[in-house]
């Protein structure tokens, strides 16, 4: 067994130059966790496999190709591989969700 406890985690340095954490990557998937405070976001980017968002806590906006939505605790969203999208905090809380990749990526994101 192995238990990950997101408070033990460092803060990854990332192009996004916001609070990500790797929390566990193995050949079919790779766990991350995000927060995002009031006014951060993610930069547009595409990723070359699908992902899953998951809302843990807050408000966010999430924007997968053209279609923009305002996104709630406990809703999963899909995002299909190799389509730009991004997330932000438009709110004043914070905002923070699992990111699950499937299969881990072979290759890097791409910032748009």
């Amino acid at each position: 067994m192995k238990i990950v406890d997101v408070k033990d985690v460092k803060i990854a340095d990332t192009v996004h130059k916001v609070a990500v954490k790797k929390l566990f990557n193995f050949e079919h998937a790779t766990i991350v966790h995000i927060e995002l405070k009031p006014g951060e976001a993610l930069k547009r980017h595409l990723t070359p496999v699908d992902a899953f968002f998951y809302v843990l806590e807050g408000i966010g906006i999430v924007e997968i190709g053209k279609e923009r939505k305002e996104i709630h605790k406990d809703q999963l969203i899909f995002s299909p591989a190799k389509i730009s999208h991004i997330l932000a905090n438009e709110s004043d809380d914070k905002f923070r969700f699992l990111v699950i990749k499937t299969p881990t990526p072979t290759s890097e994101t791409k910032i748009l």
